[in-house]
């Protein structure tokens, strides 16, 4: 990987483009007597039922998305089955379901691309007060966790991170995890872009819980990938683990382990055939860690990161003041969410809103591949159709100075229609916010793993600015594109950069 800085991935993400011509190409059909089950079951182990009531924590979602700042240090007893509990269903679990043609369709805590549900979440833990040490499968079908190995395994992560701090101290690490085909059915080899878009919703939700519960937490991106997927038993050719999220701190350290034996557990069967895409392997094998001392070597670097010039109009923002925010809880507002199916065009959403949006969205994340300033890694463009007090326009938003920067006024409604693939929903939406990255700044400091880290990154930014809509009663939803036409529609000031998410954001019409 350290030789290659990027070809890989640029070539994949360039392989794996949106354009008009590509999709009057693409003869891909849904085959829905094919469709994958949405959840990965294994058969004959036991089910350890999670607790499924518990007193709602009150903490305010636009409070919790403040990332970090109702973290406090928790040790490993007080770290339980409830807590653990609270975490999984608020970013995986099952909130809603409804009845549709041959059976039902159920709807999961954080947003997924086309609702397929291909993210899987494994917990790797010490002794608990109430939960054996072991390696375990969570189970959204059930609300249950199975257990896949007994023992403390905890310090073959450690030693996969490279002895990254918050591995070694945390007394559970949740590994995600995707099953390809279960996304690939119908995003065909784009899915690889969709693990971590989805994975980064998902992790949206994971950080705010993580600070509603008052735990520290921690993304790890470094880590040797074939001794994470060797423990949770994954199969090479069909899943890969994602990341390594540390949850908790605890003084007593992960004794050492012997390699652990190859796993051999049968799950249901997804669909009656899958179908290979081997660009999805083939990243993944690219942008792979060998070693705990590579993984520790990838860390050390970080994008250089110049603040871009100014050269429009500044507006400056003001997120609502506390007082006047909603104060609807963290867990009431993701029972709640769910993706917006039609905006009303004829609605619009205070810049006070937009505003709070930003800055939830721009909040730092405690990862190990950016740093820790507000303006890292990704950047934030608008289309701005209907925000009260704000020009219709193209902006770029300065998070240090929390403002926006007009690039261009005029009414682009029919142009961000057809950005997102000629959908309404773009088109009909309050404000288009596009996740953009500069990744030849990421390839030169982190090679082709840094995409995983720019997707993902998009993924959480899109996922937090979710919350907040939902938070402040208006709706949101996330929407694929067409990747060189957004480029060359906010260029120059976008020139060479790639867009990793986009998020549409205004009133409902239903």
């Amino acid at each position: 990987m350290e030789g290659s800085r990027g070809r890989a991935a640029r070539a994949y993400h360039d392989a794996t483009k949106h354009s008009e011509q590509s999709l009057h190409r693409n003869r891909h059909f849904l085959d829905f007597q094919n469709q994958p089950l949405p959840f990965k079951i294994y058969t004959g182990l036991r089910s350890q039922p999670l607790v499924r009531e518990w007193t709602p924590q009150e903490l305010p979602a636009l409070d919790a998305l403040r990332l970090g700042t109702q973290r406090i240090q928790i040790n490993q007893q007080q770290l339980d089955r409830s807590i653990l509990s609270r975490v999984l269903y608020l970013c995986a679990g099952i909130t809603k379901h409804k009845q549709i043609p041959g059976g039902e369709m159920y709807f999961r805590a954080a947003s997924n691309t086309g609702a397929l549900y291909h993210i899987d979440l494994y917990l790797v833990c010490a002794e608990l007060p109430d939960l054996a040490a072991g390696v375990y499968h969570f189970a959204p079908n059930d609300f249950a966790l199975r257990q896949l190995r007994t023992g403390d395994q905890r310090a073959i992560l450690v030693a996969a991170s490279g002895s990254e701090p918050a591995i070694a101290k945390a007394p559970a690490i949740l590994v995600s995890a995707s099953t390809y085909w279960r996304n690939a059915w119908k995003y065909e080899s784009r899915a690889y872009r969709h693990c971590y878009w989805d994975s980064g919703t998902l992790h949206a939700n994971l950080l705010a819980a993580a600070t509603m519960e008052q735990l520290p937490v921690q993304i790890v991106m470094g880590f040797a990938d074939e001794a994470v997927e060797q423990l949770l038993g994954l199969d090479p050719e069909r899943e890969a683990a994602l990341t390594l999220v540390a949850l908790g701190q605890t003084q007593a350290p992960a004794e050492a382990v012997s390699k652990p034996a190859n796993l051999s557990l049968e799950t249901e069967r997804l669909s009656k055939s899958e179908v290979d895409y081997p660009a999805i392997r083939e990243i993944h094998a690219a942008s792979s860690l060998s070693t705990g001392a590579e993984a520790a070597s990838w860390r050390q670097s970080a994008p250089a990161r110049t603040p871009p010039a100014l050269a429009g109009r500044l507006f400056p923002l003001s997120p609502a003041a506390d007082a006047d925010l909603p104060r609807e809880s963290l867990e009431s507002v993701i029972r709640r969410r769910g993706s917006t199916r039609i905006f009303n065009r004829e609605a619009s959403i205070s810049l006070a809103q937009l505003a709070t949006v930003l800055d939830r969205g721009s909040s730092p994340l405690p990862t190990d591949f950016a740093g820790h300033e507000p303006d890292a890694g990704i950047d934030l463009y608008l289309i701005v159709h209907a925000v009260e007090g704000l020009a219709n326009g193209t902006y770029f938003y300065h998070p240090a100075r929390a403002a926006l920067e007009l690039l261009r006024e005029g009414d682009f409604r029919d142009v961000a229609g057809r950005l997102g693939l000629s959908q309404d929903l773009p088109a009909d939406a309050a404000v288009n916010v596009y996740c953009l990255a500069d990744l030849e700044r990421v390839f030169e400091a982190k090679g082709d793993r840094g995409y995983r880290c720019a997707q993902l990154e998009g993924g959480i930014r899109g996922g937090l600015m979710y919350l907040a809509a939902y938070a402040q009663r208006f709706g949101a939803t996330g929407l694929t594109f067409l990747d060189d036409e957004v480029i060359e529609f906010f260029s120059p000031h976008a020139e060479g950069k790639s867009v990793m998410f986009l998020t549409a954001l205004g009133r409902s019409a239903r």
